[in-house]
């Protein structure tokens, strides 16, 4: 059974890794995955919980005589909904950043984006581009900061050709600039929840190397672009949903984005959940946008706009794919096979920094979120003091918290994302709104963010030395 479970979950990142060609959504594909694993694992869940719980069990049962119901219970109190939780801890922070931003783009915070690219000059209105979207990336999800970034641009730039450059400009920020904070990316977050790295010391280990793997891909686009294009400098009309003044604005963009900054502080003192401190912030902006729209409010004249239905659809088909993949992966961890992948690795391999290679190429053909999960469910966290007890004491130091491993496998995966559009739900975006080819990304981007990555990786073992 465990290899028809794991057969099942290979099966599964073939179909995520093709549902391009298959036009079978991935989403879809990790919610089967993980319905059916579970179900199966429950089937034989005597077998499954002696052979991996099998002290914790008896001291569940209490003395009494073991059942199929018993286990049933067992495993749906003490096993399954651990990955639930864990799931619904990332899921709840999408959520609400989601919301946030649906807050504050109907009030039109985010206008002030559009102004700031007021230039015909298309280097220029490239880097402007790519560094709003690299910095809002780092405070939001990606395919929320995509989605966002890819609507302002289509709205400003009316060439095809000159959008699908700015697209991927758009698309390589956004993955880049979530690697490099725990809230930017669901990975990121993942590592956080789990105790694996601290915000600080994940941000500044990966500052450098994200924006060199952000820069060079850039400056590579930017040779494709002419002197000068054309814009339409054109604001959404909003005189119907929101009469706020410039200041109420500015107000709201810095309780709802100052709030996602404050975050890592709420958690380091409360040590609760972070999508606590999310639905803290976005309680206080939805209190405070009722304030300055009381008035449009009680007259029912705020309306719902076409971009937060888009930020809408893709988070939840996001969120989604988060839990199902967390379940997924997290039943074929039950059954022992992952711990027996890693011994075989440590036997193998024995080298982070190959295993993070391999992290990376999978990335970029599967999914960058699924294959970090997937290697980060390898190992456990080991505990910093312990490691006098290791015989290999220099590696193993690798996975204690803030070790190399989790930095260089979220690193990895991200970039290994921006290899090929397929690789994260941002590309894909990018390819549902543009039509871009893959064959056309992978030579003239994937194949210069593949080497801004290996320049990335020379810089993480610089820092560690």
């Amino acid at each position: 059974m465990t290899l028809i479970i794991v057969t099942i979950l290979i099966l599964s990142y073939l179909l995520i890794a093709t549902s391009n060609l298959t036009k079978v959504n991935k989403t879809a594909i990790a919610i089967f995955a993980a319905a059916v694993g579970w179900v199966l694992y429950i089937c034989y869940g005597t077998d499954f919980v002696m052979s991996q719980h099998s002290a914790e069990y008896i001291d569940f049962l209490g003395g009494a005589i073991p059942t199929s119901t018993a286990v049933k219970h067992y495993i749906a109190q003490n096993i399954f909904l651990k990955y639930v939780g864990r799931g619904a801890e990332i899921v709840l922070f999408l959520l609400a950043t989601m919301t946030i931003v649906e807050i504050l783009n109907n009030n039109g915070c985010f206008d002030f984006l559009t102004e700031l690219m007021k230039t015909r000059n298309s280097r220029k209105l490239l880097w402007m581009m790519t560094g709003i979207t690299f910095v809002v990336s780092a405070n939001l999800d990606n395919i929320t900061t995509t989605t966002m970034m890819l609507v302002v641009m289509h709205g400003l730039i009316p060439n095809r050709r000159h959008r699908i450059i700015y697209g991927c400009a758009i698309v390589l920020a956004a993955n880049c600039g979530g690697a490099l904070t725990v809230i930017g990316d669901p990975t990121g977050l993942l590592l956080w929840n789990n105790g694996a790295v601290t915000a600080s010391r994940f941000s500044a280990s990966l500052a450098i190397p994200c924006l060199v793997s952000c820069a060079l891909p850039v400056f590579m686009l930017g040779r494709m672009l002419p002197e000068r294009i054309s814009i339409e400098w054109v604001l959404p009309y909003r005189g119907d949903d929101t009469n706020l003044s410039r200041w109420q604005r500015i107000m709201m963009l810095f309780v709802g984005i100052g709030g996602l900054w404050f975050i890592p502080t709420f958690h380091n003192i409360t040590k609760l959940s972070p999508f606590i401190g999310a639905l803290c912030v976005l309680s206080l902006l939805w209190i405070v946008n009722e304030i300055v729209n009381r008035k449009l409010m009680n007259v029912d004249k705020m309306i719902q706009r076409r971009m937060p239905r888009v930020l809408q659809y893709g988070v939840i088909q996001m969120m989604l794919f988060v839990m199902g993949m967390m379940l997924a992966v997290g039943v074929v961890y039950e059954t022992g096979a992952l711990s027996w992948q890693a011994r075989n690795i440590d036997y193998q391999i024995h080298n982070i920094w190959i295993v993070s290679a391999m992290a990376a190429v999978m990335s970029s053909m599967v999914d960058s979120f699924a294959t970090s999960l997937s290697f980060i469910s390898l190992y456990p966290i080991v505990d910093a003091e312990a490691l006098n007890r290791w015989t290999d004491a220099d590696y193993m130091a690798s996975f204690v918290q803030n070790g190399n491993y989790w930095k260089v496998i979220a690193y990895s995966t991200a970039m290994g994302g921006n290899f090929m559009l397929t690789g994260s739900l941002s590309g894909l975006a990018l390819m549902k709104m543009e039509r871009i080819h893959v064959g056309w990304y992978l030579r003239n981007v994937g194949l210069m963010s593949f080497m801004a990555w290996i320049i990335g990786m020379f810089v993480i073992m610089i820092m560690t030395l």
